[in-house]
């Protein structure tokens, strides 16, 4: 569906203004050229790591929790047995929620990738912006988005090196 949404759009834009300057940019190229996103990616990776060994060490603990439960049910009378296991269901319960704040939509991990990837996102784009009003150019399509697809495309109208020199950078010294 989208290839024909594209598709038509370039059609009708080709049949009515071709004088208009269409060109395209990799961000993904863009970003290897970019220290401060490989510093950021090394962060969130690092908390990720974090996050992830401290939701395992509260599964784990749980586990123990339930093996040493099922090893000493036959000598529990019924009240410990109810009490062992909402020790286990609670414990779980706040694993679960654990696991949430860290890991969810609105949890930690994404709030952090936010924080440190939006302002290295803004300034691609203000600095793609500047790149394609300075050549005269209409238009500028991603080449490494899922959403725009491209068939074919002239590496004359690859701006990214432009990009990457405007964001002081030289292109071809990828970060490692």
């Amino acid at each position: 569906m989208k290839k024909y949404i594209l598709a038509s759009f370039l059609l009708l834009i080709g049949l009515g203004a071709s004088a208009q300057k269409f060109a395209y940019v990799d961000t993904e190229y863009i970003l290897k050229h970019l220290p401060e996103y490989k510093s950021s990616l090394t962060q969130i990776d690092g908390m990720s790591q974090q996050y992830q060994k401290q939701i395992d060490d509260s599964f784990s603990e749980i586990d123990k929790m339930y093996k040493a439960y099922q090893a000493d049910q036959v000598l529990l009378t019924d009240d410990m047995r109810k009490r062992r296991e909402n020790d286990i269901i609670e414990k779980e319960r706040k694993a679960k929620e654990l696991q949430r704040l860290k890991f969810g939509p609105e949890g930690e991990l994404f709030q952090m990738r936010t924080k440190l990837l939006k302002p290295i996102q803004e300034k691609i784009a203000t600095t793609i912006a500047e790149t394609a009003k300075g050549k005269f150019i209409d238009f500028v399509f991603d080449k490494s988005s899922e959403s725009t697809m491209m068939i074919y495309a002239s590496s004359n109208y690859d701006i990214s090196n432009d990009v990457i020199i405007k964001l002081g950078y030289k292109p071809g010294t990828l970060v490692k």
